[in-house]
């Protein structure tokens, strides 16, 4: 099986386009209720949040709430929640005492554009909005469980704690894939299990699919940080959106430092039959978003 098969790459960048076009529309509505005693404070927050980007969290859970038998209604306040989360989580990943980055989705940064200060705050005020968008929702006890989990110090705050910390070059060399997989799993993929296992829930899916649509965000979110790792060194500035080249510059821990680009490429071919097999568990047949958008992330170059 090719990476991206003749007819998959039109069918899932045409999801991804409405998958961004219904993101976009639902953060505006949220962002439109962002009020306070600082105004910059707030535009901080929208010049964040509303800045473009892939929005493949929220259309996951949109696409898992729609499988589990919901409708795009049901879909839409997890959907802006872990949007909310992913967005405070670069505004601080950009920050001088994280990765110290001008640029993000071809946008200043925050601590650029205004200060590090109202980058801070302006992080901090998106996550816990997430959780009162999410306080409404029925079920929310269960949603906001399964959100805090991802992304605490289980997942990915404490994942990306460990980004700083792992030095592979102190490690032996069979401990170094283990490590670099230990910092995916929980700063990247545990979201996009997430994601997955959000919609499923909010679309009132139950059982056996509950389990599978989270392995299948797993396996999705590894391999997206597996492809996000080449193309930090393969890829351009006005391709990526960002400045490249960061991860070896930082030296942060990454499959093609473990492994190089090659065994990175061969790793995330085995992510991509993985979470194959997760969508086929769901439910989900060849030909559905689900399966085209391994193919994508598999391919992708930017």
């Amino acid at each position: 099986m090719t990476a991206l098969e003749t007819g998959a790459g039109e069918r899932v960048e045409r999801w991804l386009e409405e998958g961004r076009r219904w993101s976009d529309a639902e953060l505006g509505k949220a962002a439109e209720a962002f009020e306070g005693p600082g105004s910059d404070l707030a535009d901080a927050m929208r010049h964040a949040l509303l800045g473009g980007g892939k929005r493949l969290r929220p259309s996951l859970v949109k696409l898992f709430c729609e499988a589990a038998g919901g409708d795009s209604q049901a879909a839409c306040a997890p959907a802006v929640a872990i949007e909310m989360i992913h967005t405070y989580s670069l505004v601080h990943d950009d920050l001088p005492c994280m990765d110290d980055d001008d640029m993000r989705r071809g946008l200043p940064t925050i601590h650029r554009k205004w200060d590090e200060a109202t980058a801070v705050l302006a992080g901090d005020a998106l996550l816990t909005e997430a959780f009162g968008v999410l306080s409404g929702c029925s079920q929310a006890d269960v949603l906001c469980s399964i959100l805090a989990q991802a992304a605490g110090l289980a997942g990915m705050v404490g994942g990306q704690a460990l980004d700083l910390q792992v030095e592979l070059d102190s490690l032996p060399e069979e401990k170094r894939l283990e490590a670099v997989e230990l910092v995916h799993a929980t700063k990247t993929a545990a979201m996009f299990s997430a994601a997955c296992e959000l919609g499923w829930v909010a679309g009132g899916g139950l059982g056996e699919g509950r389990e599978a649509s989270r392995a299948y965000g797993f396996e999705l979110g590894m391999l997206f940080q597996a492809t996000d790792d080449m193309i930090d060194v393969t890829g351009t500035a006005d391709g990526l959106g960002k400045t490249p080249g960061k991860d070896a510059e930082l030296s942060r821990p990454t499959l093609v430092a473990a492994l190089g680009l090659e065994g990175a490429r061969e790793r995330a071919g085995e992510r991509a039959s993985a979470a194959r097999e997760a969508a086929d568990a769901v439910g989900l047949a060849e030909g559905h978003p689900a399966n085209d958008l391994v193919g994508l992330l598999l391919a992708r170059t930017h």
